[in-house]
């Protein structure tokens, strides 16, 4: 299994980014998906969640940013919008194994290598 992370960059604060996650080695339809980033203290913070319908996400980062998949694709994305400098970071794709929507690191069995997001003030 591999999930690997593209569209990270730089961009002045306000601006907008997607991020995409391409998996291949098996599918994830129906299983969670998750974004997440280091934070002061944690390796990997947790960002946004997705499965199925249902999306969820980091107070630090609602109303701003948008989770969605393409099951066809094998694909997760990251809308980020009115971006602010303290997003910067390098922002991790996570699959799962489990059918649910969670916020935990450790629920997630896949991690990507990581894209940069620099957002500047």
């Amino acid at each position: 299994v591999q999930l690997v992370e593209s569209g990270g960059g730089f961009v002045q604060a306000g601006g907008s980014l997607r991020l995409s996650c391409a998996a291949s080695g098996r599918t994830f339809s129906g299983y969670a998906m998750g974004w997440f980033r280091p934070a002061p203290g944690k390796e990997r913070d947790y960002v946004a969640a997705i499965n199925w319908g249902s999306t969820h996400y980091a107070d630090s980062v609602k109303g701003r940013f948008t989770i969605s998949r393409d099951n066809a694709k094998n694909t997760l994305y990251l809308q980020m919008s009115s971006l602010k400098p303290d997003d910067t970071a390098v922002y991790y794709c996570a699959a799962s194994g489990k059918r649910g929507l969670y916020r935990n690191r450790e629920e997630y069995d896949y991690w990507g290598q990581g894209t940069q997001v620099t957002v500047s003030s």
